[in-house]
């Protein structure tokens, strides 16, 4: 979940929410890579959530890191809620899930060592408190109930509001980890086409890191959980955006769509304000019900457009959002799938021609049947492992023309497309063999 936004005055017109999204523009020396994951704090001695409070918790491990590592910490309302340190940031989803953003970089080489780097000073303060953590797509064990709280007045609105629009909202704040990437666009002309291959090989993504397969310690027949439950989470912010395909798609026709988005907030004075349902539109007008007669700032219209939760969302830059996370190998192979698609040109004009033939019914079908079935999934007469080794081969050719050696971190989807098998496979495979039914191996087998 994204931290409060700042900076920028009160919008003076309607054309500068598009402006704003124009300011993303830069030219391809500029483009850099920046990687988000998630993932699970457990107890050694129980394999119990990792709470916010404790000898052994998450306002401990954040303070050890501040301590040692020479984090700033960041509050909310005098609790830690997450760490800053050269333009990375550490932060809390509502369960406690832990998630590194990452600074922006050249390169993957740069990902990895920063992901690398990471790891280690986690484990260096969580190993003598008996913190564990875990790259996996759902809790497989722990229930709704089970989950801590964090202390942030975002989550709390949040989570009332989950309750009432949807079927799986709050299953997705507190009990589901992903990893996504974010990356840069040249014009708008780059922003379309990188948004409507990202939409439309999203359920590739989501196959090939499919790693949910159980739910509350049983078998959820899929292979992402995570992924199913964003399809029962809230119609109006979430989904494949088939407006982005017609022909007349770019930055106002987003805008138009995120600012129909009911909202969820807004931030004053370091506190969250109910807007639940309301309208930015009433807003712009300064009839907002919860702020009656003030008009949004820029960090306002910024807030907002971070409660759209798309398969792939635009912002000044593009997040590839339809993946679950998974081990380290699998971490650093996300941003470099999308890297070698995203930044050679002749890599993204090919994945456009893989997809630019799919029509709606597809592209929603792939997206399901990736959620269910990973790489063995089809839909209108497409075969996802097919759709995958085409993708992966593109990307992995991108990644060549950067020069870079980048390709060596496709490894892990190389191994798939060529088995047919991903993480959730393999882990149910074990599962009905050596582990004899129990998830207690589960833990160990997803640690980070």
């Amino acid at each position: 979940m994204s931290i409060p936004q700042s900076g920028g005055g009160t919008i003076e017109s309607f054309s500068q929410l598009a402006e704003m999204m124009e300011a993303g523009n830069k030219p391809k020396s500029d483009w850099r890579i920046g990687t988000e994951h998630e993932k699970f704090g457990w107890l050694a001695g129980s394999h119990k959530p990792l709470p916010y409070a404790g000898d052994a918790s998450i306002s401990a491990l954040f303070e050890g890191l501040a301590d040692r590592f020479g984090w700033e910490r960041v509050r909310e309302g005098g609790e830690v809620i997450g760490l800053q340190r050269n333009g990375a940031n550490v932060s809390l989803e509502p369960g406690g899930q832990f998630e590194l953003s990452g600074a922006a970089v050249v390169n993957m080489h740069e990902t990895a060592a920063e992901l690398r780097n990471h790891l280690e000073e986690v484990a260096a303060i969580a190993d003598p408190m008996g913190v564990r953590f875990m790259g996996i797509g759902a809790a497989p064990e722990w229930t709704h109930d089970d989950m801590p709280r964090m202390p942030k007045g975002r989550y709390r609105l949040m989570t009332d509001y989950m309750g009432r629009v949807g079927t799986h909202g709050t299953q997705m704040m507190y009990r589901t980890c992903t990893v996504q990437v974010n990356l840069d666009y040249a014009s708008e002309a780059d922003m379309v086409k990188k948004l409507r291959v990202a939409l439309a090989l999203q359920p590739v993504a989501t196959a090939l890191f499919a790693s949910s397969p159980f739910f509350e310690g049983k078998l959820n027949e899929h292979r992402s959980w995570r992924s199913r439950i964003w399809r029962g989470l809230d119609n109006s912010r979430t989904g494949m955006l088939p407006f982005a395909f017609k022909g007349d798609f770019g930055f106002q026709a987003y805008v138009d769509w995120v600012l129909d988005v009911p909202m969820y907030f807004v931030y004053r004075d370091g506190k969250y304000i109910n807007a639940l349902g309301q309208s930015f539109r009433d807003f712009l007008k300064g009839q907002l019900p919860a702020l009656p007669g003030e008009l949004p700032t820029l960090s306002d219209w910024a807030d907002h457009m971070t409660t759209v939760f798309p398969e792939a969302r635009v912002k000044k830059y593009i997040e590839m959002r339809g993946a679950d996370c998974g081990d380290e190998a699998h971490i650093n192979a996300l941003p470099a799938f999308w890297v070698g698609l995203m930044y050679d040109q002749t890599a993204l004009d090919a994945a456009w021609d893989l997809v630019k033939g799919f029509d709606e019914e597809t592209r929603e079908g792939l997206r399901v049947a990736a959620s269910v079935s990973a790489l063995k999934g089809e839909a209108g007469g497409v075969k996802l492992n097919d759709l995958a080794r085409a993708a992966v081969a593109l990307s992995h050719a991108g990644l060549a023309a950067r020069g870079l050696g980048e390709e060596k971190f496709l490894a892990p989807l190389v191994g798939s497309v060529a088995s047919g098998e991903v993480q959730a496979d393999r882990w149910l495979r074990l599962y009905q063999g050596e582990w004899a039914g129990s998830l207690a191996p589960i833990y160990e087998a997803s640690s980070l």
